[in-house]
């Protein structure tokens, strides 16, 4: 048995917590991808019939759009390869939507449903993240053998 197997993935659990959380940020990563390209479409006048193209919105507006177009993106690779990078990545793009849908109405309009999807994804997250802590918590608990004290 060698401590360091290069090639080989990370150790993943085989139970329905872990299952069910694996499918859980695949399905954000889907969700991150698809709002990423929604950007890219605005940005590039191939959505709102061409009036949100980059040149021709504000500024404050050219620099959240282009940023989310890049930032989301590379969220959805990082929650789909489940990487530690990913939810930091999630974290600060659906941060920074909340800020400017709920802190800068005047500026990005008001959308409602969309912060509160953030808040629901952000705490199912948080509950699977406790969850399994405490199962792998529990499982190096079993594995302490007392003979050796």
């Amino acid at each position: 048995m060698a401590m360091l197997e290069i090639g080989t993935k990370p150790e993943q659990g085989d139970g329905r917590l872990d299952a069910s959380y694996r499918l859980f940020v695949r399905l954000v990563a889907l969700s991150c991808l698809m709002a990423g390209l929604q950007y890219w479409g605005r940005l590039i006048g191939f959505s709102d019939g061409g009036a949100s193209r980059f040149d021709l919105i504000p500024s404050y507006w050219q620099f959240a759009s282009a940023s989310l177009a890049v930032l989301l993106p590379v969220a959805a690779v990082g929650l789909w390869m489940q990487v530690s990078w990913g939810p930091v990545l999630w974290v600060v793009s659906a941060g920074a939507e909340v800020i400017m849908h709920l802190g800068l109405p005047q500026y990005f309009g008001e959308r409602p449903v969309l912060v509160i999807a953030h808040a629901v994804v952000m705490v199912v997250y948080l509950c699977f993240r406790v969850l399994l802590f405490l199962k792998w918590r529990r499982e190096a608990q079993q594995q302490v053998r007392t003979d050796s004290l």
